[in-house]
Formats: C-alpha cells, sequence, structure tokens
C-alpha cells in the first residue's frame, strides 16, 4: 500500500489560525508580523544601548569605555522606556493579526514588561551587594573574562571603566544607604565574605609591594602584550595609563566602599529572611511567582520540596543497597562525605584532574546527543576554574552564555577552593546540568534561533525555564545508559536532593521564618553534602530569595509535560521531537511552554489518524501562482517518496484540492523557515 504523505497542517492548529486571520490574507498576515518583529528587535536594541556592560556581554563595543549608572534616576528612566514600548506595543498591533509565533512574542513582551513593572516596585528590597552579586566582584570579573583588547582603543577603554569605578562605587553606596535607610540591609554573616572579595582585588602590584600582579593588572599586561603591530612605546603607555587607573581610581574606590560596608555590618542583624522588610511578604510572594511562573504559595512550595525529599531519600536507599552498604541512608550520606575514594587531592594537581574530568564527561556526552536531541548548538563550551580573588564568595557552579558573534563560548565555572566540597561522584550530573545537554545548549540554541526577535533569544527572564532544564538534564543522559558507575547515579539524586531541599529551605527562611542555622541543619540532615557546602548554599539561598525554587519547580513541569505527551502518544512519542518543542522556542514561562507541548501532542494525534476518503477541498486563499507553486512542491514530494506523480485536480468552485490520499496533517515546525502559508507549521 502506498505510505501517506504527511502533507500540510494540523486541523485543529489550522482552524484556530484561521479564525484568528480570517480578515487577512496570508502576505498581510506575514508584513504585520514582519513589522511586529522589526519593533521587538527595535525595543531590545534600545534598551541594550542603555546597559554598557550588557552590551559588552553581546559583543557590542559601542560603548565600550563606560560602566553602567546605578542611580534610582536612571532605573526610573529605564522603567520609564519599558511602559512607553509596552504601550506603544497595545497600540499600533494587533495579536489577532499576526501569525502564531509573533502572537507568541507578543504574550511574552508583554510578560516581560509586566515583570519589569512589579521589580522596579519592589527594586529596593534586592540587596545592592552580597557574597553572590554586586559590582564590587562583577566589574572585576567582566574585565577579565569579557572585555576584549583586540587594539589600542579597546585597551584605552578598559583603562576608561578602571577611572569609572569611583562613580560607580559612589552609586553603590548611595544605594546601599537608601535601603538601609528602608529598613533593608543584608545578614551580618554577608559582610565579610564581601570584605574578603573586596581586598582580594586590590591585593598586589600596584597597589603593594607583593612579587605578583593584582588580578587586574595580570589580565591587563597579558592582553596588551598579545596586541599584534602595536611598538613599545605604545604597550608602555597604556601599562602606565592602567597602573596610574588602578592607584588613583580603583584602589580609592574599593577603600572607601569598605569603609562603608564595614561601618553598616556593625548595624547589621543576623535575622535571615526577607520577612523582617516592610513589605517582605508581599515581596517574597512576588518573587516566588517570578521565579516559578506559577501561582504556587509558599506553603505549596515547602510541602512539595518535602515530598520530594523523601522520594528521592527512597532511590537513594535502592542505590546505598546495590553497593552492597551496611547501614542507613544517615550513615551513607556520612561514607558518601568522608572516604577519600570520592575526592581528589586538594592541590593543583587535584583541580587539573577535576577540570580535565569535567571535560571528558561533556565530550562523551557530545557523542550521544543525535539520541536525545534534533537541534545542536554551534557555540562549544570550556570549563574553567572561577578565579583566585572571588572563590571565596562565588557559587559552586554556574554557566555563562557564549557571545552571539562567536568570538567567546560558553563557560561552565566550577569553584574549586576546597576539593571536599566537590566530589567526583557529583561530577558527571554536574557537567550535565551546567555543559551539555544543560545551561549551554539551551542558552546557545536560543540565541541561536532565527526568526525570532532578540529579546526571546537572550532573555533572562523565565529562570524555572531554564534552571528546571538544567535540573531535567541531568536526568536525560541516564536514560540513554549514562551514570554507568552507581555512585555517580547516587550524585544525581544528590544534586536533584539538594534541588528540592532548596523548596524546603527558601521557603522556610524567608516563609516560616527559620534561622540560618536551622536552614543550614536541615541540609546537613537530610544531605550527603560536606558542611561547607551546606553553609555556603543557605548564605546564597538567603540572598537571592526564591532563586532557588525554580530548579525543582522547572523539572517537576518539564517531565510532567514528558509524561502526559507519552502517555497521550503512545508510539507516536519521540524524545527528539519533544525535546524541539522545549528547546526551539527560547526561555519560556512554565504556562506558555504547556501551551506549546499541548499543541504539539494534538498535531502528533492528527498525525495518520486516518486517510481522506474523498478529495477534501482547502481554501488557502492564495493568489493562483502561490497556489500552483505549493501544490507542486507537494507532488515532488510525493513522487521522491513513492516513486509516481500524483494527479491534482480542480474542483468546481474550491480553489484546489487536495489529493486523495494525502492525510491532512503537520508536526509544529520549530526550524529557521516559516512556513509560506501556515507561519510555525510546515509540510512534511
Amino acid at each position: 500500500m502506498k505510505r501517506i504523505l504527511t502533507a500540510l497542517m494540523s486541523t485543529i492548529a489550522f482552524a484556530a489560525f484561521s479564525v484568528a486571520t480570517n480578515a487577512q490574507t496570508p502576505d498581510q498576515i506575514a508584513a504585520e508580523s514582519k513589522r511586529a518583529n522589526e519593533f521587538f528587535d527595535k525595543c531590545w536594541d534600545e534598551n541594550l544601548a542603555r546597559h554598557p556592560v550588557d552590551e559588552s556581554f553581546y559583543g557590542i563595543k559601542t560603548h565600550y569605555d563606560q560602566l553602567e549608572d546605578l542611580s534610582d534616576e536612571k532605573a526610573a528612566a529605564d522603567h520609564a522606556v519599558w511602559q512607553r514600548q509596552l504601550a506603544t506595543l497595545k497600540r499600533d498591533f494587533k495579536p489577532e493579526l499576526l501569525d502564531p509565533q509573533t502572537q507568541l512574542s507578543y504574550k511574552l513582551f508583554e510578560r516581560e514588561a509586566e515583570r519589569e513593572a512589579e521589580e522596579f516596585r519592589f527594586r529596593f528590597d534586592v540587596y545592592p551587594v552580597s557574597q553572590m552579586r554586586g559590582v564590587h566582584a562583577q566589574i572585576p570579573t567582566f574585565l577579565i573574562n569579557i572585555h576584549k583588547v583586540d587594539s589600542v582603543k579597546d585597551a584605552e577603554a578598559y583603562v576608561a571603566r578602571l577611572n569609572a569605578i569611583p562613580k560607580l562605587f559612589d552609586q553603590l553606596i548611595a544605594n546601599l544607604q537608601v535601603r538601609e535607610d528602608k529598613g533593608v540591609v543584608a545578614p551580618r554573616f554577608v559582610f565579610p565574605l564581601v570584605l574578603d572579595a573586596c581586598h582580594k582585588v586590590i591585593q598586589g602590584k600596584p597597589f603593594d609591594s607583593s612579587a605578583d600582579d593584582s588580578p587586574l593588572l595580570d589580565d591587563f599586561t597579558k592582553k596588551i602584550s598579545s596586541l599584534g603591530d602595536v611598538d613599545s612605546v605604545t604597550r608602555t603607555q597604556l601599562l602606565s595609563g592602567a597602573k596610574k587607573a588602578l592607584n588613583e581610581s580603583v584602589k580609592p574606590a574599593y577603600e572607601k566602599l569598605i569603609a562603608f560596608l564595614e561601618g553598616q555590618s556593625k548595624r547589621a542583624n543576623d535575622d535571615a529572611g526577607v520577612w523582617k522588610f516592610p513589605d517582605g511578604a508581599e515581596f517574597y510572594s512576588s518573587a516566588l511567582r517570578h521565579t516559578t511562573t506559577t501561582n504556587l504559595s509558599a506553603d505549596q512550595i515547602h510541602e512539595i520540596g518535602l515530598k520530594e525529599v523523601s522520594r528521592i531519600h527512597a532511590e537513594m536507599t535502592k542505590i546505598k543497597n546495590k553497593v552492597g552498604f551496611k547501614g542507613d541512608l544517615q550513615v551513607f550520606f556520612k561514607f558518601m562525605r568522608e572516604d577519600r575514594q570520592f575526592y581528589l587531592p586538594d592541590t593543583d594537581e587535584g583541580r587539573a584532574k577535576y577540570l580535565a574530568r569535567a571535560v571528558e564527561i561533556i565530550d562523551e556526552m557530545k557523542k550521544h546527543l543525535d539520541e536525545l536531541f534534533a537541534t545542536k548548538p554551534k557555540a562549544d563550551v570550556v570549563v574553567k576554574a572561577v578565579e583566585k580573588f572571588r572563590e571565596q564568595s562565588a557559587g559552586k557552579a554556574f554557566y555563562q552564555r557564549p557571545a552571539p558573534d562567536g568570538s567567546r563560548p560558553g563557560m561552565f565555572y566550577v569553584n574549586l577552593r576546597e576539593m571536599q566540597s566537590n566530589p567526583t561522584y557529583q561530577l558527571e550530573a554536574l557537567a550535565y546540568h551546567e555543559g551539555t545537554p544543560g545551561h549551554h545548549m539551551q542558552t546557545a540554541i536560543a540565541q541561536e534561533l532565527t526568526g525570532v526577535p532578540k529579546f526571546r533569544k537572550f532573555s533572562h527572564a523565565y529562570t524555572a525555564y531554564t534552571e528546571g532544564w538544567g535540573l531535567y538534564s541531568e536526568l536525560a543522559p541516564k536514560e540513554i545508559g549514562m551514570y554507568r558507575d552507581a555512585y555517580s547515579d547516587f550524585g544525581r539524586l544528590a544534586l536533584e536532593l539538594w534541588r528540592a531541599g532548596r523548596l524546603v529551605v527558601d521557603t522556610g527562611i524567608h516563609h516560616k521564618k527559620w534561622t540560618r542555622e536551622h536552614a543550614i541543619d536541615y541540609l546537613k540532615q537530610n544531605t550527603p553534602n560536606s558542611e561547607a557546602d551546606c553553609i555556603d548554599s543557605i548564605n546564597r539561598y538567603i540572598v537571592m530569595p526564591s532563586q532557588a525554587t525554580a530548579y525543582k519547580i522547572g523539572m517537576i513541569k518539564i517531565l510532567e509535560l514528558r509524561e502526559k505527551a507519552k502517555r497521550q502518544l503512545g508510539s507516536k512519542f519521540d524524545i527528539r521531537q519533544f525535546h524541539d518543542v522545549v528547546l526551539t522556542s527560547g526561555a519560556l514561562p512554565l504556562d506558555v511552554l504547556e501551551e506549546l507541548v499541548e499543541r504539539w501532542i494534538k498535531s502528533k494525534q492528527n498525525l495518520g489518524s486516518a486517510r481522506v476518503s474523498r478529495a477534501m477541498p482547502v481554501r488557502l486563499g492564495l493568489s493562483a501562482s502561490r497556489r500552483n507553486n505549493l501544490f507542486r512542491r507537494m507532488a515532488n514530494t510525493m513522487k521522491a517518496r513513492d516513486g509516481e506523480t500524483p494527479s491534482l485536480r480542480q474542483l468546481p468552485d474550491e480553489p484546489r484540492a487536495l489529493p486523495r490520499q494525502i492525510q491532512v496533517t503537520c508536526e509544529p515546525w520549530s526550524g529557521q523557515r516559516v512556513h509560506p502559508v501556515f507561519p510555525r507549521y510546515r509540510d512534511s
């Protein structure tokens, strides 16, 4: 029997599209969608141009000699720009006149503008400085890792940015003071960590008489040394200018900030949660909504965490029994924390081996990507140790996106300050999460998309999606035979347990008024992680309220959608197609992701459902030439597949009829080409 060609569309999708655009021709819809996408990109460019440091992350050198403006006046102006853009969108564009892809962009732009407005409202509830973030550590890291020096002009811009630090820090101090006046001061434990990071930036030459260069001088010297076609006189002048900036701008700015922080630390207390703020309860509810993109309450999230911790403990017990360990789970946790087989030496050699092993894991996973993914990124990922000057305050591991122009790969950072906090049995899952197929794949695929506006390619707005994908990516490799070592599989569960515990402690700290010590004890008792790990992590959750809830809530939703698709599609379920649906629209709120997955399920259910028993008339609304081109392509596809050319016949009073045995179905189109008739759909 002749195989049936999948031709044009999902009946459901086509019906919805037809209703929405009934009065518009395809050309009109395409033109209006193009106009909307140009507007979205114009807004992105306008917002990006207001932030010189962000520009540099994207390889743009327009304001390469400038740093950010941290004043509240600038924050208010940025907010006004967002509101103006949102008003223009609603005034000048109608969603029903756009193609489905652009309708999605319209919805997401609205969501991001509304989110920005609420973040502006609660801006004074965010700590400007902590061990996790703040320009005191961000700027040196940025200059070292992001500010490229390809010319003398770039080197001069580097020096100009050093000289801009005093103004930046004056604005930072003003922000710290205004928050203190409103009752918002970081807990006492934060200050020694921040002060340590500040002191390390201004250690070494030219700040003192030590033998080693400071991190910034070392970086600048290496960068100008690699410049070609620059004479020695120019190099000497550049280096002299940098040393002058470091001594006369950078050092005094850090000393002034250090003095302010030392004073503020004496006025801080030990209260950990944001419940202590005047509007803390309202702020935390808002933060949870934005982080999880759900309406789950703090109490609901807390209960989900407790249930997940219990479930994962049961899974861990199975592995404990599998490896033949005698004793309960707590004793096994102690064994995993203390047995030296799971830790590399706390030496440079041990750190080098850890980084090399991470690279091996990612390289091995790359060989198996075709089993799980149809779409893969072009950008590569590299593994780096966190720089010495910020080891004390930086997180355990994190990812930095590649430059869009390909000039910089994605970077998977790991903090190797204490090797006892980096067990090798957790490394496989960690590499999948931060590298491939986790953050690197998701982020790089998103920014390499074509046919979608820039704000979707580079969105940071939906943490539950991005971190949910990262945690899901720890599990997915297991399903194709990774985690061959039982202890490594235990490490996967240990990291999932860690994220489940976060639901408990984050809501415990900020909603249930747990003390810092209570939260630390909970992690120590319920996870195999070291005490230092537990302390560092609780310190992080305290200064970044709600962020830690994103991972597990996002993973649960992705798994829920996958299981729903498997259940409803049966043998039609394709994991590669499912991952395409999840990854090829950029970062999304979880409810929007659910809509896309459900649409894909419906299209798959219609695929191959039944033959058309007679010629089915379809009104396409195309010109005669485009209609003929469309059906000629269909005929050629059928000929290539079935070895014969079908006949296409005209029916009375209808533009064209589909041939007798063509199914009227289509899969969601997530590639780079827009279908000429049905945007977001393709004929396969």
